[in-house]
């Protein structure tokens, strides 16, 4: 399990990515550009974000051919977390952060038995306090 924190031009899921201005996933897409990240935004209903490409499930092979995912963001209510664990699992990223209101208990111990790191916070704060 790694415990360092991700480094710029990281690759960052974001679950529930919007291209709707006032959503906080559209304003952490936006803080993870600013910031030198790499936004790989998921929504099954959307096509692009900020021009870029939305892939439509975490399960799409094409999702790693640019590189290994360092961090999941979640964005979406907490059954949406349950069911979408094995494909988070499989992505094997460093860490997964639960924004409020995505908490879950039952993903929580899955990812942790699986070595993934999870977190409890605001991607949004950790970024703008440089802890992301």
């Amino acid at each position: 399990m790694k415990n360092e924190r991700a480094a710029s031009g990281s690759r960052v899921v974001i679950l529930g990515a919007s291209n709707k201005e006032d959503r906080y996933s559209w304003k952490a897409f936006n803080f993870l550009l600013e910031g030198g990240y790499v936004p790989v935004p998921v929504h099954p209903r959307i096509e692009e974000v900020g021009g870029i490409p939305v892939f439509s499930s975490l399960n799409d092979p094409k999702i790693l051919e640019d590189g290994p995912i360092d961090t999941v963001t979640l964005y979406v209510n907490p059954s949406v977390v349950e069911e979408s664990v094995s494909a988070i699992i499989a992505l094997q990223p460093r860490r997964v952060i639960m924004n409020p209101g995505t908490e879950s208990d039952a993903a929580r111990s899955s990812l942790t038995n699986s070595g993934i790191v999870v977190v409890d916070a605001c991607t949004l704060v950790m970024l703008r306090t440089k802890q992301f």
